[in-house]
């Protein structure tokens, strides 16, 4: 009987935390209602610490463009890699990518977030316009959400710019700044990312 019962509480759980999160294909909807999940989860305080990154982590893989976000950031060097060395990057940046986005998102969970304005772009790219308002815990901060919408069934994030500052290009920045100094050697790069998902 306690056999099945530990079994029911496993299957209970990794159906909470493998389950498909889908959202409105609006994209200032679905911005809306991806950032209100991820937030209502970082408050449950039912979830243990653990469940709740292993949550934000699916919403993200399931909702952010990882891959395309990670060539990007990789930059011009990616042309000169084999595909041995870039399938090893791609499973270091995704590592890279979940693990800085947990550790970060603990930080705005008490702060209330709004969704202003949406303006499409193009055919394949919308902003949506949003800020988190102002409370004891820190000031506004307005945020756009650069969200690929190729697939109108399927919106996928490919960068934040907050406060006018892109996040895919500051990262962008900062690896090409290791590789610059380190004569374009890859291996420095991930040494680097292996060392921030370790910690």
């Amino acid at each position: 009987m306690k056999r099945l019962i530990n079994l029911l509480v496993f299957v209970t759980l990794t159906l909470f935390i493998t389950s498909s999160f889908s959202y409105n294909s609006n994209p200032k909807t679905f911005i809306s209602e991806l950032v209100n999940d991820a937030i209502s989860t970082l408050n449950d305080k039912n979830i243990s610490k653990a469940d709740k990154n292993k949550k934000i982590e699916t919403i993200a893989l399931q909702n952010v463009d990882i891959e395309a976000l990670g060539m990007y950031t990789l930059g011009q060097v990616r042309k000169d890699l084999d595909q041995a060395t870039l399938k090893e990057y791609k499973i270091l940046f995704e590592k890279y990518f979940l693990k800085s986005l947990t550790s970060r998102l603990k930080d705005y969970s008490s702060q209330k977030f709004e969704v202003l304005d949406a303006e499409q772009k193009s055919e394949t790219y919308t902003i949506v316009n949003s800020k988190i308002l102002e409370n004891s815990s820190g000031p506004e901060i307005k945020i756009d959400w650069r969200v690929y919408t190729k697939d109108l069934t399927k919106p996928l994030i490919r960068d934040l710019i907050v406060e006018g500052l892109s996040l895919a290009k500051t990262q962008k920045e900062e690896f090409a700044s290791i590789l610059n100094s380190n004569n374009n050697d890859i291996n420095i790069l991930f040494a680097k990312l292996e060392e921030f998902i370790k910690n």
